[in-house]
């Protein structure tokens, strides 16, 4: 398809509008919506907020839980988002209840999930008031909070806190994504957006469009059975099914994400403006599931299904941003628990 130069622009800006770590309303969903439900809160989707927080001695902040199943031990803040609240809200509110300090978000840490039913949003934050939480002050949220050095013993709730704290540590020393914060944009289903991408021969690069009704980044709904970052496999397979089991669809990280809330079951899903990478896997195979041997053709894969188009991207700064993005993956990670 060739593409009017003022459509080009479009895609460019829609592009470079992700990479800037901006977002944009979700006018629709192109693959995967029959098997999506609207995401709602205490119903069909779970979001988990967790704050990483460091004094100047680098300590890290620990509550005590007090529910029965985990009592006595030791985790960081953390808990579900309610209903009408954003996501910056529930984790302002989850350090309040639980270690006494008022707090300010910095960045996203990374995004762990387990398919659109189980998200957990992790940040590094500050404290910016408040007292810290003491034993007189205990109940049901947590028995008390403390600072802890990372050498002392402590009985842990789970050691899946160790590598957030480590994120968090490794972020202050050397900052490997922009800061990014969630965009208070409306988002009914959880969806990924993708901005998937070809490398080719002297690092030409092409991105994967929906074509009408005007030419766009595909956005994919998540389905339950599978992770989030499933969508971007679905768009693949629903473009180019000769070519999916020959090549690698890997995520690459978070843009940006969107999310609202404040409208129970309407504003309750979240958007994933991703980066993906297309890539051929060498070990390649015929029809009958013999090995062939690999020959590169620094083209992308044949579409296969007319509602998608591959479009060169000529725009040297946008290709020198996309290279740059795909070969350091300076964004938020985004990782599935399955």
């Amino acid at each position: 398809m060739e593409m009017t130069a003022e459509k080009q622009q479009l895609v460019n800006e829609e592009v470079e509008r992700l990479l800037s770590g901006q977002g944009s309303e979700v006018a629709g969903c192109d693959v995967g919506l029959e098997q999506s439900k609207p995401a709602t809160l205490r119903k069909n989707v779970t979001y988990i907020v967790c704050a990483v927080i460091f004094n100047e001695k680098k300590e890290v902040l620990m509550v005590q839980e007090a529910k029965p199943d985990c009592y006595k031990q030791w985790y960081l803040p953390a808990g579900r988002v309610e209903v009408g609240e954003s996501l910056e809200e529930a984790m302002k509110r989850e350090v309040k209840e639980e270690a006494g300090f008022e707090s300010e978000p910095i960045t996203l840490l990374l995004v762990q999930e387990q398919g659109p039913q189980w998200i957990r949003f992790i940040f590094l934050a500050k404290v910016t008031g408040g007292i810290l939480k003491s034993l007189s002050a205990a109940d049901q949220e947590s028995l008390q909070a403390s600072w802890w050095d990372r050498q002392s013993a402590l009985q842990l709730r789970g050691r899946d806190i160790l590598r957030l704290i480590d994120s968090g540590l490794k972020y202050f020393q050397s900052p490997c994504h922009p800061i990014t914060l969630p965009l208070d944009l409306s988002c009914r289903h959880v969806v990924q957006r993708l901005v998937l991408v070809f490398i080719g021969a002297e690092e030409h690069i092409w991105i994967l469009l929906i074509r009408a009704p005007v030419p766009h980044l595909p956005t994919a709904a998540a389905v339950k059975t599978h992770a989030v970052t499933w969508g971007a496999n679905m768009v693949v397979q629903e473009a180019m099914p000769s070519s999916y089991y020959d090549h690698d669809v890997n995520t690459l990280g978070v843009f940006s994400l969107q999310h609202n809330g404040q409208q129970h079951g309407k504003t309750d899903g979240v958007c994933f403006n991703t980066l993906v990478a297309l890539t051929p896997d060498h070990v390649q195979h015929d029809e009958d599931g013999n090995k062939v041997e690999w020959t590169p053709t620094g083209q992308p894969p044949r579409i296969e299904n007319p509602r998608y188009v591959w479009y060169e991207v000529q725009k040297q700064s946008l290709r020198e941003k996309l290279l740059e993005k795909t070969k350091n993956s300076s964004l938020v990670p985004i990782d599935s628990l399955y």
